[in-house]
């Protein structure tokens, strides 16, 4: 860590070590820190955070807890084997993981079967919802950031017909597209065209057909492995039409690559560190990682602070999972009291931050909270 402070996967093993052989509770913390590292590495530094504020709260008169760290890739199939071995392991009490909607819809089962509590940070499918007694998630759903886009869309934008491109292949990615569509038609606008991300694409093509029938606005429902595709429509708009995005256009990369083609995009996230600059929680992660950190490390800390009271109440799996589901439970977390509803979900609301030319990234453009 003196070599390389802001290495989260150093500073879990270090507070690992420092528990050392004293009487602990594990948790899990299962992420891409191989093919996905950046991704991995942002959720990691939330986990090791809150556990270090727990495993302090608790000094010697309580019980600490250790972090077991797994990786999956964002694979579905490596997921669903990790899962299966931390079900087997009695000591492992609860899990945070995974990464993509689809990822953790394909793990999902095996952690029900496994009577092993689940507390994604990061998936926000609408497919999660209701899905086990045994899963849990600290990030809003779909339909919270649907409803903020097309509300946006169609109040703050005064635009009436979008068109959409999505990726297929990506359950988060379908879950939004299907979310947005509700919503907007719902409050009187239209998706007029709808583009698979997936599929070879002629943006330019695409995006004068769309002008031509009145579009007024782009909607990006982009996942990962579309995301360098949504950057070729971006530069295809050329700044004509105002964009829109889902939460996976949170990255440098729209900052870097996207640069002035990204300029103006709205994007739907569940937090934002310049929405609460003066939080205790914001200050903390800057002294530990030496700049401020995304919204996946925001409900990383939330997941692992959630985890970590309900362990306090029982420390059994079973415990665990009652104390998360009931109706008196709330968990301190870095974006303030979590509570969640009877489907797992937690009830909070979506924010639109919107590229602007700034220097707070490095990059030439930050992404700006609006009101």
């Amino acid at each position: 860590l003196d070599e390389t402070p802001n290495d989260p996967e150093a500073f879990i093993y270090l507070n690992n070590a420092r528990v050392g052989e004293q009487p602990a509770h594990t948790l899990a913390v299962v992420a891409p820190v191989g093919n996905t590292s950046e991704i991995g590495l942002e959720i990691l530094r939330g986990a090791g955070h809150a556990q270090q504020g727990f495993n302090q709260a608790v000094g010697g008169e309580g019980i600490p807890i250790k972090i077991l760290i797994a990786n999956d890739d964002n694979d579905p199939e490596i997921a669903k084997s990790v899962a299966a071995e931390l079900a087997k392991r009695s000591d492992v009490l609860g899990v945070l993981g995974h990464y993509s909607s689809g990822v953790t819809l394909a793990a999902a089962p095996v952690y029900s079967q496994g009577k092993l509590p689940l507390v994604s940070a990061i998936s926000t499918s609408v497919e999660l919802s209701g899905f086990s007694p045994y899963i849990f998630r600290t990030v809003p759903s779909d339909s919270f950031a649907a409803t903020a886009l097309a509300r946006h869309m169609l109040e703050g934008l005064n635009a009436q017909k979008a068109v959409l491109y999505y990726d297929s292949n990506s359950a988060y990615s379908l879950s939004l597209k299907n979310e947005f569509t509700t919503s907007v038609f719902s409050d009187g606008g239209e998706v007029i065209m709808e583009y698979d991300l997936a599929l070879a694409n002629d943006a330019a093509q695409q995006i004068a057909s769309a002008k031509a029938q009145g579009a007024d606005v782009v909607l990006l429902a982009a996942s990962t492995g579309t995301r360098e595709t949504a950057l070729a429509v971006m530069a295809a708009v050329n700044q004509e039409l105002p964009l829109l995005g889902g939460d996976d256009l949170y990255h440098p990369q729209v900052l870097e690559t996207g640069g002035t083609d990204a300029g103006g995009l709205f994007v739907a996230v569940p937090w934002n560190v310049l929405s609460v600059p003066n939080s205790e929680f914001v200050a903390e992660a800057r002294q530990l990682w030496g700049g401020d950190v995304s919204w996946r490390s925001a409900m990383a800390y939330d997941a692992i602070a959630s985890l970590s009271a309900a362990l306090t109440e029982n420390p059994s799996r079973e415990g665990v999972r009652n104390a998360l589901q009931g109706a008196n439970f709330s968990a301190e977390g870095a974006t303030g009291e979590v509570r969640f509803l009877p489907s797992g979900d937690r009830n909070r609301a979506a924010q639109l931050v919107q590229v602007q030319p700034g220097n707070r990234s490095g990059l030439g453009f930050d992404f700006i909270p609006i009101q």
